[in-house]
């Protein structure tokens, strides 16, 4: 326990940390972009505010475009008094001859020297001006009068901008706290999610730590999702559980390799100490003990070479795979197998396919079934040779069968087991043939299996996938 305080330290700063860049990150995105909308709605409701002041002018125009200049004073007069303005705008009219028309509100204004000015000198066309009159900002919309082609007079439209900025601060106050709601959900769901990602992470380091420790039995378990998280926790327990199954088979491997090789070994020492203990050499004696101590060499020998065959089933590249002709090949095969001893050989009719297979491998694996039947029948028994693919998954079963007495079904167990041996028929052999089978047909991505045989003996039979099988141009896909 005292390890873990300073991991989840560790994680938690570094999700800490992750989470604090992001939070930084969005703060600059979402200021930018609570700018960019402030700005977006000031520009929006100035251009509004403009046309509203636009048509207040084109309606002014229109109302004294039939006047004449005597009768533009009291057209004017009129006008301003019908005249209903929406809240915050002030209409004024300066003429030539100096006088001064307001609507209802407009006095503070008139008493500014800057509106005196441009009702005083009228414009060459209509402009606007923004300024601050009276503590309020206001927008001016300055236009000149005609009439009867001569410039008569100066119209100010003028819009008090405080409602405006009163909106305007309530989008931004809005706008603000809509990125702050953002910005902590976001900074506080990517920290929740980078906390329990860096938690599967800190317990995978925890795990590797325990096993390189010598706890094999270490689990990541069952994370409840089938994300990208839950799969890296499936996939390194799958890992760990292969790793220990490797090792649990190295162990055995090794215990097994140290019990099987004590008897040759310690029977050569034997011979020898009982040779050197001879006061005279008798060389009939002499040519014994040698003869049987070569003899315990060789089977340790030939026990090494199975054993390393055995260790390298778990390499990667344990197979040379190629393209095999399976009739050509069983064909051949049973030949080889007729001049090992006198039996009533046989080759069941065979599929015409090719194999995707490692063929030195698959033929040593063939023949160690034929050997291991030769030395459980005698003259007068039957051995076959048969290949049967699946009809249902396309799968292929390469079996030897023969009449023999068979293996009873309470040592199966054994018999498949490494170094296993069933009763005296197999006292020479080293017990890791049916191993070597396994392992070259679980190599190939298929099984070995021991039955009883319809010659009535055993049956051993490999059975390779159906991926394995390709079929040649016009051949049949299943069938004999």
């Amino acid at each position: 326990m005292a390890g873990s305080g300073p991991s989840r330290r560790r994680r938690s700063g570094s999700a800490g940390r992750l989470a604090a860049f992001l939070a930084i990150l969005l703060a600059v995105v979402l200021s930018v972009t609570a700018y960019e909308t402030e700005r977006a709605f000031t520009n929006q409701s100035i251009a509004s505010t403009t046309r509203g002041l636009v048509s207040e002018v084109d309606s002014f125009s229109r109302a004294t475009a039939a006047t004449t200049a005597a009768s533009l004073r009291p057209a004017t007069v009129a006008y301003l008094q019908g005249r209903v303005l929406v809240q915050g705008e002030s209409l004024m009219i300066g003429l030539r001859s100096g006088e001064r028309f307001g609507s209802a509100g407009s006095a503070p204004l008139l008493a500014s020297r800057e509106v005196r000015s441009l009702l005083a000198r009228p414009p060459v066309s209509t402009v606007t001006h923004r300024m601050t009159l009276g503590g309020n900002d206001t927008l001016l919309l300055v236009s000149p009068i005609h009439q009867d082609g001569a410039t008569v007079g100066t119209l100010l439209v003028a819009s008090d901008l405080a409602q405006l900025h009163a909106d305007q601060n309530r989008v931004l106050v809005l706008v603000a706290g809509e990125a702050l709601v953002a910005l902590v959900a976001a900074v506080a769901g990517a920290y929740l999610l980078l906390r329990r990602l860096l938690r599967t992470v800190g317990s995978i380091t925890d795990t590797a730590a325990s096993i390189e420790s010598g706890d094999l039995d270490r689990r990541l378990g069952d994370q409840g999702t089938d994300d990208e998280v839950g799969k890296l926790a499936a996939t390194f327990d799958s890992m760990l559980d292969r790793l220990q199954a490797a090792m649990v088979v190295q162990r055995r491997l090794l215990s097994d390799v140290s019990h099987q090789l004590r008897t040759p070994l310690t029977v050569a020492r034997g011979h020898l100490e009982v040779l050197a203990r001879q006061p005279s050499a008798d060389i009939a004696e002499v040519r014994e003990s040698v003869a049987v101590v070569v003899d315990e060499l060789d089977h340790m020998r030939a026990l090494v070479e199975r054993l390393l065959l055995l260790g390298r089933a778990l390499e990667p590249d344990f197979l040379q795979v190629e393209h095999l002709d399976l009739r050509t090949f069983l064909s051949d095969l049973t030949d080889s197998a007729r001049v090992l001893a006198s039996r009533r050989w046989s080759l069941a009719p065979v599929p015409d396919v090719v194999l995707e297979v490692d063929v030195a491998k698959l033929r040593g694996a063939l023949l160690n079934l034929v050997d291991n039947a030769v030395g459980a029948t005698g003259p007068d028994d039957s051995i076959e040779v048969r290949a049967v693919r699946s009809p249902v998954d396309g799968s292929l079963v390469l079996s030897v069968e023969d009449s023999g007495p068979g293996i009873p079904d309470g040592q199966l167990s054994t018999v498949l087991s490494r170094f296993g041996r069933m009763g005296s028929a197999d006292r020479e052999g080293s017990g890791l043939g049916l191993a070597i089978v396994t392992a070259v047909a679980e190599a190939h991505g298929g099984t070995f299996s021991l039955g009883r045989s319809t010659l009535g003996g055993c049956r051993a039979a490999i059975t390779l996938p159906a991926a394995r099988v390709t079929l040649g141009a016009g051949r049949s896909p299943v069938g004999v």
